[in-house]
Formats: C-alpha cells, structure tokens, sequence
C-alpha cells in the first residue's frame, strides 16, 4: 500500500538521521560515557518510542498500539539480557571505555540491518506457510525452557567462527590502535583487536534475533510493528548498556523472567488456531512476569551494595 510504503520510508530515513546525530555530533569524539549521558540518551529514545506508540495509538487505535507496547516491551528485556553478554565481551577483550561506545554503534548498526532481513523472511514465511507459527511456538518454548535450567553462560570468542575467519584472511594487532578498526602499515592492511570485538557482537546479536524476532510475531502479524518495536528497543541498546553496567545485579532473576516470557508467547503461538489471547492481557502478563523477576532481584542488589567497602 502506497501510505504503508511512505511509512517505511520515513521511518527508516528517521533512523538514519537519528544514528548521523547520534555520531557525528555527540559522539564524533572517542570518551567515556558518563551516568548522566547514558540517563539522558536513554530517556530520549523511550520517548521516542513512547511519541511513536502515542502516533500508532492516534492513526490505527488501541489494538495496534498496544501491539507496538508489547513487542517494544518484550524486545528491550531482551536487550537487557544482551548486557550481560556484551559486559563479558568487552572485559574478555579488555576494551577501554572510551571506545565501547563505538562498538556498540556499528554493532546495532548491523543489528539493525540483520532484524530487518529476519523479519522479513519470518513474515514471508508466516504468510505462505501457517503451520509455521507452531514451528515458532514451540522453539520458543524449547528456548525458554533451555534458558531456565541454563548454567552461567561461558565466553569463548577464539571458538567463534567469524572470529575464526577474520584471523584467517586478516592480520590482528596485538594492541588498540584508538578507535580504529583497521591500520595500514608497510603496506599490508591489519585489523585490531576493537575489530574483532565487533565481529562478535554482531554474530552474537544474530543468536539473539533468533529468539526475539518469533517472540514479537507472537504479538503481532503486522511487519511494520514488528519492525519498529525492534529498533527503538535496539537503538536504545547503547544508553540503556552504559546505565545498566554497573547494576546488574538488579537483574539476577532476570533470565528466569524472561524464560517464563517466551515459554508463554511460545504458548500464545500454539493456541492461536483455538484461543487468541487478548494483546492486553499478553502485555500484561509480559510486563507483570518482568515486574516479579526484578521485584525479586532487588535483596540482592541491596545485599551486594552493602557488602561495598567505604572508603
């Protein structure tokens, strides 16, 4: 549709700005991320999802709107969890604070670009095949449940096969060379460690896209919410990793939240021939399942608080 078609132009021409203003202007110069920065850009970006929801809300009602909630919802405590794999990442490879920003820029820059071919294709395919949605349904349940009884996770970045690649078609520096991903010398090109840093955020984002991109389609059919759930909760990612870093522990319950969440979309996904949830009681049900996880997080957050010695 000719008004569905300027939609997606104008949003994607939005991102686009959005990601120019964010670089080229407020971070053209490598530093550290302070509390405050990350506070104030996180807010920007849920309210911007939030204004989006509000237009939804205005132009295709209620249903849609609270479609767009709930896939918004379900994607940034998915995004969270990502924390904990990018905190690991980043100490593995022991990358300055100053340059993380960067990282996480280009990361969610391919991100973004990987969600889109992803939703695209599970679109295609729920739409030529419905029997896929059980396909759907029960990965998500096997996923959740997987992630129940999962122990800590473990980082083997050497074991990754793009990582692999690149060490095999390119020379890597032992040190940081600033914020470059790539230097020149004797005329051969090499790429450093903040490259490889990257290849492993993004093939680790694909393992996440796997999980969260059925889990929206369990909220909504529509590709264009999908879609845009998924980028304010990726945009968001970079603030919300900078504020959140250093209070993980108000997360620990987390992982069971949230192998509870997609247990239940994953349901959703099975029933939807017999019964159809209604989207409100599924946004409630995703939002009340994350309330209890963090509810019962923050003894131990307060413990470890304590437990810092004072100087």
């Amino acid at each position: 549709m000719p008004d569905r078609l300027f939609l997606w132009i104008g949003f994607n021409l939005f991102v686009l700005a959005m990601l120019v203003v964010d670089l080229g202007i407020f971070h053209r110069k490598a530093h550290e991320v302070s509390l405050r920065e990350a506070l104030s850009w996180s807010v920007v970006w849920i309210s911007l999802a939030l204004l989006f929801n509000l237009g939804i809300y205005h132009f295709w009602g209620s249903e849609k709107a609270l479609e767009f909630l709930a896939g918004y919802l379900i994607e940034k405590s998915l995004s969270v969890d990502n924390i904990f794999v990018f905190l690991m990442i980043f100490s593995y490879f022991a990358v300055p604070a100053r340059y993380q920003h960067r990282v996480l820029f280009w990361g969610i820059l391919g991100a973004l670009v990987m969600r889109a071919i992803f939703i695209a294709a599970g679109a295609a395919l729920l739409s030529a095949f419905h029997w896929i949605i059980y396909v759907f349904g029960g990965f998500l349940i096997i996923t959740g449940i997987k992630m129940l009884f999962a122990g800590d996770e473990k980082l083997e970045p050497e074991r990754n096969p793009a990582v692999r690649l690149l060490r095999r078609v390119m020379h890597v520096t032992s040190d940081y060379h600033g914020q470059r991903f790539t230097i020149r010398t004797d005329g051969r090109l090499y790429a450093t460690p903040l490259l490889l840093v990257l290849v492993v955020v993004e093939t680790t984002d694909v393992i996440f896209a796997v999980d969260s991109i059925p889990a929206i389609f369990a909220v909504t059919s529509d590709p264009f919410i999908v879609y845009t759930s998924n980028v304010f909760a990726i945009l968001g990612l970079r603030a919300l990793y900078f504020l959140l870093a250093g209070v993980m522990e108000m997360f620990r319950y987390l992982k069971v939240g949230l192998s509870f969440v997609l247990c239940f979309v994953g349901v959703k996904m099975l029933l939807v021939d017999f019964y159809k949830i209604p989207i409100g009681v599924s946004l409630g049900a995703v939002a009340g399942i994350l309330a209890v996880s963090i509810l019962f997080s923050l003894p131990f957050a307060l413990r470890s608080k304590r437990n810092i010695p004072q100087h």
